[in-house]
């Protein structure tokens, strides 16, 4: 078997191992980095770019075949010669091929040309990122069924797609492809599409889906999928639904089932690596992004490379908190969150207040006919913003403004005392602040 020394092996190369191992390499250190699929992760190829892409073709009126061609410019039809030249030429050595830890600072991988054991003196970084969690529904193996894989080279909307799950992926690509001229069914076992955030986003949105078009069916299960070579049929509690093309988008599962994690003394069954404030997870191992169960984003990546890179460097540098994670979903309007929600916040012990004001409320609102609402949820007691939700156009901008408050734990009152410039989308926020009566 052949045998590779260096500084620092990065195992999965998505968008925290990627920047990890540049800023790394640049900063004086060899560092080898192992990936069995494109470099660069889900995000530029199967998630937030080409998603975002397909939503704003929809959006702008442009068809299926449109969004397909930016698309593959944006992958450069899935190569990942726009990620690899950068790492190589700060430096890092990219072996191709599967990973799987070897013990503390080893990793064993393989590859066309054979074995390979690479060790790292200083250690293992982790960031073998998610793929589809497809559910056991019966008859749903073997039929030709899209996830986020394959979606993407759509060149011609459907006549009918049946979507099976309305989270944040669900939900943007039903809303996208209703645009795009498809009959769209969206599926959602829940009592309410978008689960994890606040029900009044939740309501928005299910009402915006349905005004355009789409049915939108939740508290159903789906008990059986056949395809005939021509259609699918869902089988539900309620029915049957019969579409052209199915699209699953029931979330993520971390890839962790063959990384080895038992030679590094971690659970080989767990669903996600635990890791410290430093993102370490045991000797000799760092681990970043979505296997660490603190949110599949590309930013939260991003933000655990950063205080990975700046450990595994020895420097003095920030360490993690998550009690101001924001997130984005791209439906029109979007919603956009940031800490914990009202029903979180409880859950914790917590006694809060709650401000909520329409989007329509606010001139800008009422100006442009937006639907939408604000969201903001406090500590009764200080008054600090431990969370907010905010459902307009924009609203992944909007919510900055909420982002840095509950980063900063500022008060209601402190935010109360600012200036919001007339007329935008913030004054909703303000009328938000304002009705919690703090």
């Amino acid at each position: 078997m052949r045998q590779v020394e260096t500084d620092v092996v990065v195992l999965g190369v998505g968008s925290g191992g990627e920047y990890a191992a540049r800023r790394l390499a640049r900063a004086g250190l060899d560092v080898v980095a192992v990936e069995a699929r494109l470099v660069g992760g889900e995000c530029p190829f199967w998630g937030c770019t080409p998603s975002k892409l397909m939503i704003h073709a929809a959006r702008e009126g442009r068809t299926a075949s449109s969004a397909a061609r930016r698309i593959r410019e944006a992958t450069h039809d899935w190569h990942d010669d726009g990620h690899t030249e950068p790492m190589e030429s700060a430096g890092v050595r990219i072996v191709r091929g599967h990973g799987r830890l070897d013990g503390p600072g080893r990793v064993r991988v393989e590859t066309d040309e054979g074995p390979v054991l690479v060790t790292g003196r200083r250690g293992v970084l982790l960031n073998t990122g998610t793929s589809p969690a497809v559910p056991p529904v019966a008859g749903l193996a073997g039929t030709p069924y899209w996830t986020n894989r394959e979606v993407f080279g759509v060149e011609e909307a459907p006549g009918s797609l049946a979507v099976l799950g309305a989270g944040n992926i669900g939900c943007e690509l039903a809303q996208a492809f209703g645009r795009l001229g498809s009959r769209v069914t969206l599926l959602e076992s829940a009592e309410r599409i978008l689960g994890p955030e606040e029900p009044e986003a939740s309501e928005v949105v299910a009402r915006v889906l349905r005004q355009e078009g789409i049915d939108v069916r939740t508290r159903t299960e789906v008990e059986r999928v056949g395809h005939d070579g021509t259609c699918f049929e869902l089988t539900t509690g309620s029915g049957v639904v019969r579409a052209a093309h199915l699209l699953v988008a029931t979330g993520r599962r971390p890839h962790l089932d063959d990384v080895g994690l038992e030679t590094v003394g971690l659970d080989p069954t767990a669903s996600t690596v635990e890791v410290d404030e430093h993102c370490r997870a045991a000797e000799r191992l760092w681990a970043v992004g979505d296997v660490t169960g603190h949110g599949a984003y590309t930013h939260m990546s991003l933000y655990q490379a950063r205080i990975a890179v700046h450990d595994l460097l020895e420097q003095d540098g920030p360490t993690a908190e998550y009690h101001a994670v924001s997130r984005v979903t791209f439906t029109d309007p979007e919603v956009a969150g940031v800490g914990l929600t009202e029903a979180q916040a409880r859950e914790r012990g917590l006694a809060v207040v709650v401000g909520t004001a329409e989007v329509d409320s606010s001139p800008r609102g009422w100006i442009d006919e937006a639907s939408g609402v604000v969201k903001v949820v406090a500590d009764a007691g200080s008054g600090v913003v431990v969370g907010a939700s905010v459902v307009a156009p924009y609203g992944g901008e909007v919510v900055g403004l909420l982002s840095t408050a509950v980063h900063a734990r500022l008060t209601v009152p402190t935010l109360r005392g600012m200036h919001f410039a007339y007329p935008t989308f913030h004054r909703v926020v303000e009328r938000a602040l304002r009705d919690t009566g703090l």
